[in-house]
C-alpha cells in the first residue's frame, strides 16, 4: 500500500508535469513561425532521427540475442564435442542434430566446421572443404584465430542461393579447451527490410544502410535515398552533391543539407554488429507545413494532450509502484513469494506465535542432485522442475502457512499452529509425493527426490535462528543420504 509520502510525491510530480507542460505550450502559443520553426528542426535533428536511428538499432540487437544463445548452446552441447572427438563417423548425426536446430529455432541456416578434417557441415550433409586460400572460408579461419568466443558477421551463404544471411559464428572446444571447430547459425536479413519499411511508412522517413566505403547495401522494399538500390554507391544519386561534400566517406554524426530545395536532417549511426553505417533522413517541409496551417488548433489539441499525459501518467505511475511492489517481494519463476517477501510475511507470523503461545515449525527442502539434472536436461527442464514442484508444495498446504522460494533449488515452509509431530507428517508426505511424481518435460518424464530439515520455534528464537536450526537438519539429511526428513531439536 502506498505510503502518505509516497502520495504526496506523486501529486507532486503530476502538478509539476501539469504546470511545466501548461507554461511550454502557453509560451509556444506566443512565439513566432520561426520559433516554431527552429523547435521543429531541433526536435527532428536531437529527438526523432536519434530516436528511430535506436529503436532501429535495438530491434537488430533484439533480432541477434536470439541466434548468439541458440550458438552458444551448440558450441557447449556435449553431443557436438563427443562426435568429434570420437572421429566423426556417421556425418548423418550430425547433419540430424543441424536439421533439428534449424527446423526448431526458426534458422534459415545451421552448421558445424571440424577443425580436424576441415569439413563443413549443414542440414544436407557435407557442404565443401574449407581452405586457407579460399576467399569465402576467410570467416572460419579468422574465427579460428580470434579472443572473443563468437562474432556476428554478415556473408552470403553458399547452401542458400548465396542469400544475404546474418551468420552467429561460435567457437568449439573440447573439455580440455582445445579448439576443434566453428558452428552457429544464419539468419535472413528480411526482418530488418521489414523493419526499415515499417519505419518509413509510420515516421515519413528515409532508412538505409551503407557500408564503409559509402555504397547502399540495404534497404526498404522501395529502395534508397531518391529511389537508390542496393549497390548504388551514394556518389552516383543525382542531388546528393552537398550531401557529398560534408561526408564523403560515411561516420556517426548529424547532417544537414539540401535537395533540389528540400532541407534534409540526416542522422549516421555506426552498426558495430554488422559492420555497416545506419543511415536515417528525413526532410522538414511536410513537418513546418502543418505548423504554418493549423499553429492554434495543434496548441489546442496540445492541451487536451497534456490533461490525456496527465491522466495517463498518474494512472502508470500507481500502477507501476503496484507492480513495483509485487516485484519486490515474488519470485518470477514460481511466483512464491522471494526471501524478502518471505520476511515480511515470518516475521508477523512469529509474532503471532509468540502472542498466542502457538507452535511453529519451519520445513526447509532442497531438491537432491538438481545440478545433474540442469546438466543432463538443460535449464529449461530444471525450471519446469522447480515450478511443478512448487505447485505440488501449495496443494500440501493450508492458506495460512506461508511457502517460500528460499533459492536455487531449496523452499521453506513456515507452518502456523503445527506441532513437529504435524510438521514431521506433512514432510514425509511431501517427501514421498515428491519421490513418486515426474515432472514432464520436452517428451521426457523426469524424476527428483527431496532432502528436509525440521526445527521448532523455541521461545526466544529469531526468524535466523528458526531457519539455521533448519538448516542443520537440512544439512544432516543430506550427508545421510539423501531423500529424508531430519529434525533439529537443540
Amino acid at each position: 500500500m502506498p505510503s502518505p509520502r509516497s502520495t504526496i510525491s506523486q501529486g507532486a510530480l503530476v502538478w509539476l508535469l501539469l504546470v511545466l507542460l501548461g507554461c511550454g505550450f502557453l509560451t509556444t502559443s506566443l512565439v513566432s513561425y520561426y520559433a516554431a520553426r527552429e523547435t521543429i528542426r531541433s526536435n527532428i535533428v536531437n529527438t526523432e532521427l536519434p530516436l528511430t536511428s535506436d529503436n532501429v538499432y535495438s530491434e537488430i540487437q533484439k533480432d541477434l540475442v536470439r541466434p548468439v544463445l541458440i550458438s552458444s548452446m551448440m558450441a557447449r552441447d556435449t553431443f557436438v564435442r563427443d562426435w568429434v572427438m570420437a572421429g566423426e563417423q556417421d556425418v548423418e548425426q550430425m547433419t540430424r542434430y543441424l536439421r533439428e536446430v534449424q527446423a526448431h529455432y526458426g534458422a534459415v541456416t545451421s552448421f558445424f566446421v571440424s577443425e580436424r578434417t576441415r569439413t563443413y557441415y549443414q542440414t544436407q550433409g557435407v557442404l565443401k572443404q574449407v581452405k586457407p586460400d579460399e576467399p569465402r572460408d576467410a570467416w572460419y579461419f579468422r574465427v579460428r584465430e580470434m579472443q572473443a568466443p563468437y562474432e556476428i558477421n554478415v556473408d552470403v551463404d553458399l547452401a542458400n542461393q548465396d542469400r544475404l544471411t546474418v551468420f552467429i559464428n561460435y567457437q568449439v572446444f573440447d573439455y580440455q579447451q582445445r579448439f576443434i571447430g566453428a558452428t552457429g547459425v544464419g539468419l535472413t536479413v528480411d526482418a530488418v527490410i521489414e523493419l526499415i519499411d515499417d519505419y518509413q511508412t509510420r515516421y515519413g522517413r528515409s532508412v538505409y544502410f551503407v557500408d564503409g566505403s559509402g555504397r547502399i547495401v540495404l534497404t526498404g522494399a522501395s529502395g534508397g535515398p531518391l529511389g537508390a538500390g542496393v549497390g548504388q554507391a551514394l556518389s552516383e544519386v543525382d542531388g546528393l552533391e552537398e550531401l557529398l561534400a560534408k561526408l564523403p566517406r560515411p561516420r556517426d554524426g548529424n547532417f544537414e543539407y539540401h535537395e533540389h530545395g528540400r532541407t534534409h536532417f540526416l542522422n549516421v549511426r555506426f552498426i558495430p554488429e554488422l559492420n555497416w553505417y545506419l543511415y536515417v533522413d528525413k526532410h522538414e517541409n511536410g513537418a513546418v507545413a502543418g505548423i504554418r496551417q493549423s499553429l492554434y488548433l495543434n496548441l489546442l489539441i496540445c492541451l487536451l494532450v497534456t490533461a490525456i499525459v496527465l491522466s495517463l501518467v498518474s494512472l502508470a505511475l500507481r500502477r507501476y509502484q503496484a507492480r513495483i511492489g509485487a516485484l519486490a517481494t515474488t519470485d518470477a519463476l514460481t511466483e512464491l513469494p522471494n526471501r524478502r517477501g518471505f520476511d515480511l510475511l515470518a516475521n508477523q507470523a512469529i509474532q503471532e506465535a509468540r502472542r498466542n503461545q502457538g507452535p511453529l515449525c519451519a520445513l526447509l527442502l532442497d531438491l537432491d542432485h538438481f545440478k545433474q539434472l540442469n546438466d543432463s536436461h538443460g535449464h529449461l527442464a530444471g525450471d519446469e522442475v522447480l515450478r511443478g514442484f512448487a505447485r505440488r508444495l501449495g496443494d500440501n498446504l493450508r492458506q495460512a502457512d506461508i511457502i517460500c522460494r528460499w533459492g536455487g533449488e531449496e523452499f521453506i515452509l513456515l507452518l502456523k499452529d503445527t506441532t513437529p509431530e504435524q510438521a514431521r507428517q506433512l514432510g514425509e508426505k511431501i517427501r514421498q509425493q515428491v519421490e513418486q511424481s515426474r515432472f514432464s518435460y520436452a517428451g521426457s518424464e523426469l524424476r527428483i527426490t527431496a532432502s528436509i530439515g525440521l526445527a521448532e520455534l523455541q521461545a526466544g528464537d529469531a526468524l535466523d535462528q528458526l531457519i539455521a536450526r533448519a538448516d542443520r537438519a537440512l544439512y544432516r539429511a543430506k550427508q545421510t543420504g539423501r531423500n529424508r526428513l531430519c529434525e533439529e531439536t537443540a
